[in-house]
């Protein structure tokens, strides 16, 4: 059976740019040779009117095709499943020894892979390093201790950092603010803030020094503001709606179709899982959708679908990060922070457009 998730105009253009980012999203399949390949397959490229697309090697082999013996698309799953196990074993190393960091040698041995072979899988499947993966899972640990712990000091410990410094070093960018900061809940953290007029109601938009933080929609202004400022009740916010015009037409103009030229900087805070899936919803092209399913097999992690939904649900920033372009497997829009009417709105315009 042929997916339908993704255009097929845009997965011939990943076809014939060769684009190893988009192996394991689908194959393609050639009718006058019988063979199907991944998209970064170097093989000589067909006539598009011989090639169909198929969601996985599994469906391309029960419509009759064979792999290709030069890109092994067949292969992929295995492959995937190497970086699963790679993630399991950091993860069950880590939290039993918080203090260990495993080199790449060392996990790379775990999955009978070469580190050079390795690093370039795991990347290429996850969008990070196995350093930065091992990073992102200690600086989220570290962002539930604080809190739970009584003292910053005891959250350093506890999620296995060696020093405070090398703790402040490691998850200002996660938290978006120092750690001590963020455990009294943004206090002495400025935040400014505007309210503006949308095709789709209210849009709050809100930034700390590092970037966009807020990105969110409602009926009511004053529950925006309201829901904002319990989420950080001891920061310093200051409403300006003239500094963030700029940054709420940006937003808008993302709604109207215009997303080529604009760069958001963002400021959001997140479990390393949902980092990872928040990153995989930005590579999600204007016009198309994906199923939850498909975000966990993109992200190497196909069992996590449920924890896929609830990564989209704790999305920050609307539409910047485009959680609407997830639906269930059936095509049915599912759930929406900001309400199914708004998710359909956006994926209507993003169609139109």
């Amino acid at each position: 059976m042929q997916i339908v998730a993704i255009n097929s105009n845009n997965m011939w253009a990943l076809v014939m740019a060769r684009d190893l980012k988009a192996d394991g999203q689908f194959v393609y399949a050639v009718k006058s040779t019988g063979i199907f390949c991944r998209p970064s397959c170097p093989s000589r490229r067909p006539r598009r009117e011989m090639v169909e697309f198929f969601g996985s090697p599994t469906q391309a082999q029960k419509a009759g095709y064979r792999a290709c013996r030069r890109c092994t698309p067949a292969d992929l799953n295995a492959q995937i499943e190497k970086v699963n196990a790679a993630c399991r074993y950091i993860d069950k190393t880590t939290a039993t020894d918080n203090e260990t960091t495993l080199t790449l040698s060392e996990i790379a041995r775990h999955v009978s892979l070469s580190p050079f072979h390795f690093q370039r899988l795991f990347k290429r499947t996850l969008g990070i390093s196995p350093r930065q993966y091992q990073q992102a899972r200690r600086a989220g640990k570290f962002r539930s201790a604080l809190q739970t712990e009584s003292r910053i000091t005891d959250a350093v410990y506890e999620a296995g950092y060696s020093s405070s410094s090398r703790a402040y070093e490691s998850v200002n960018a996660q938290l978006g603010m120092t750690p001590s900061a963020f455990k009294r809940k943004g206090e002495g953290v400025p935040i400014a803030f505007s309210v503006v007029a949308s095709e789709l109601g209210k849009l709050l938009v809100a930034t700390t020094p590092r970037g966009v933080c807020a990105v969110r929609f409602g009926d009511s202004e004053a529950a925006l503001v309201r829901e904002l400022k319990q989420e950080f009740s001891a920061a310093e916010f200051t409403r300006n709606d003239h500094e963030l015009a700029s940054v709420a037409e940006q937003v808008q103009q993302l709604l109207r179709g215009k997303p080529a030229a604009i760069k958001i900087p963002l400021d959001v805070q997140g479990t390393a899982f949902q980092q990872i899936v928040w990153k995989a919803l930005r590579q999600i092209p204007r016009g198309e959708t994906r199923s939850y399913t498909d975000v966990a097999k993109t992200i190497g992690k196909p069992r996590a679908v449920r924890a896929v939904a609830s990564a989209c649900a704790s999305n920050p920033v609307a539409v910047v990060v485009p959680c609407h372009r997830v639906v269930q497997k059936s095509g049915s829009l599912a759930g929406y922070r900001w309400g199914l009417k708004r998710k359909a709105a956006l994926l209507e315009m993003e169609s139109a457009g």
